[in-house]
């Protein structure tokens, strides 16, 4: 009996967890995402000379949008199709649920 209690004690903290996981990937996301703009404002303004790509993968819903312009853009929008292959792989397996054991 104080196996079946230790387990549904256990349980909202599993909850608790995930959450904070949740949220700390979130913010590193945050946090890299503003990053990358610094650099590419640095880039620019030290190195402003030369052709200009931009590349963008925008998430609405599942739907995934896909946007490049500029002479390498080919290659950044293959590239932002795989990581849109990958962000939808991965929110897949996050999403299985574990089956829970039925009291």
């Amino acid at each position: 009996m104080t196996v079946l209690y230790e387990k549904m004690a256990n349980y909202p903290n599993e909850k608790q967890n995930r959450f904070q996981k949740f949220l700390i990937l979130f913010i590193i996301g945050i946090f890299i995402t503003f990053l990358g703009i610094i650099i590419l404002m640095v880039g620019a303004v030290l190195y402003g000379k030369g052709s200009m790509n931009f590349g963008a993968l925008i998430f609405i819903g599942p739907f995934p949008i896909v946007v490049g312009v500029g002479p390498e853009a080919t290659w950044m929008v293959l590239f932002a199709i795989i990581l849109a292959v990958l962000s939808i792989i991965m929110f897949l397996i996050i999403r299985r649920e574990v089956k829970k054991p039925s009291f």
